[in-house]
């Protein structure tokens, strides 16, 4: 904040696991915490907000109930716990209903609610604001960021709209076909416009991800492709540790291409990353990279039975092509 304001934090270790909770006492957990240092508000049926008080830092996440129950270990939302590690302020949009199209917050209760943050300023009180979120939620964070002009958008696989006129090519959902993506907070290439810079992260080798991916083309838009990550980056980014010093460089302000290179190095040990690398290698035939990478893995994880099975075809495919066995498909 502009004026610093004293705080007693609240920190991760005094959270008990809500994570086994059922939806309401799950929304009733996270509405005591939150009492302590900010407050919890109900937006509508399908969403409410939690907001946490902390330092100059605003963090604004958007999860879902299943979501964080699911993924965090506490059962918190992913953005809760990293605010709370780093003594952020936090606002927190979570959809916590089962309604189809909850995830992407498109819903009343919520544009009146950034109506409001708007017009209170309350954005205007944080020295840095950072909007993050994944998959439908990383289209929320960049819908909602234009409340917030100078943010920081980290989206991971966002999509860019799911108006059937402009995005009819992704059938992944057809329960929000009813859903009205041309109201206001809409498109979300559009919403980021007033943001100082948004990164957008997906991997391109899942075409519909990087088709909307392919959308977000403003000149202060970074789209830093993750080949072999899959379909949920946001997860490969928690195993590799890479999540919350994303966000912190995002924060300070010393996010840089090369900075995400740096961070990303770590999928060099990331079994799930390894294991879609090889299965890409081994669909190309190409003996000399399967054995360099099988080596590589071995050497980290000497029990890989799966490279270690695939070294040695490829051991022998390098000898005498002719002598290799075929590779199954999921050895």
């Amino acid at each position: 904040m502009t004026g610093e304001t004293a705080y007693t934090p609240l920190v991760l270790a005094d959270l008990d696991d809500i994570s086994a909770l059922p939806r309401n006492a799950w929304c009733a957990a996270l509405d005591d915490t939150a009492e302590e240092l900010g407050y919890f508000e109900e937006l509508g049926p399908d969403h409410a907000c939690a907001f946490i008080e902390g330092n100059g830092t605003l963090l604004v996440s958007f999860d879902t109930f299943a979501h964080a129950t699911q993924t965090s270990p506490n059962g918190y939302p992913v953005g809760f716990n990293i605010a709370l590690a780093n003594g952020w302020s936090h606002l927190s949009l979570i959809a916590h209903s089962n309604a189809a199209t909850a995830p992407w917050f498109r819903a009343q209760p919520i544009y009146d609610a950034f109506d409001r943050y708007v017009e209170s300023g309350f954005f205007d009180d944080y020295d840095r604001v950072v909007f993050y979120g994944a998959g439908p939620c990383g289209y929320a964070a960049c819908a909602f960021s234009v409340a917030a002009p100078g943010a920081h958008v980290i989206a991971l696989a966002p999509q860019a709209t799911l108006d059937s006129r402009l995005a009819c090519w992704d059938d992944r959902y057809p329960s929000t076909k009813r859903a009205d993506f041309t109201a206001r907070y809409g498109f979300a290439p559009h919403m980021i416009e007033g943001a100082q810079a948004a990164w957008i992260l997906y991997d391109p080798h899942e075409t519909v991800d990087a088709m909307h991916a392919s959308l977000f083309n403003a000149a202060h838009v970074v789209r830093r492709p993750v080949p072999y990550f899959g379909a949920n980056l946001e997860a490969r980014l928690i195993e590799m540790g890479g999540l919350e010093p994303l966000l912190a460089h995002a924060a300070s302000g010393t996010l840089t291409p090369a900075t995400l290179s740096h961070l990303l190095r770590a999928r060099q040990t990331n079994k799930h990353y390894l294991h879609n690398l090889l299965t890409a290698l081994e669909a190309h035939d190409n003996p000399a990279r399967i054995f360099a990478l099988c080596q590589h893995v071995c050497a980290i994880f000497p029990k890989a039975r799966r490279f270690r099975q695939a070294r040695k075809r490829a051991r022998l495919m390098l000898a005498d092509p002719q002598s290799a066995p075929s590779h199954p498909g999921t050895a």
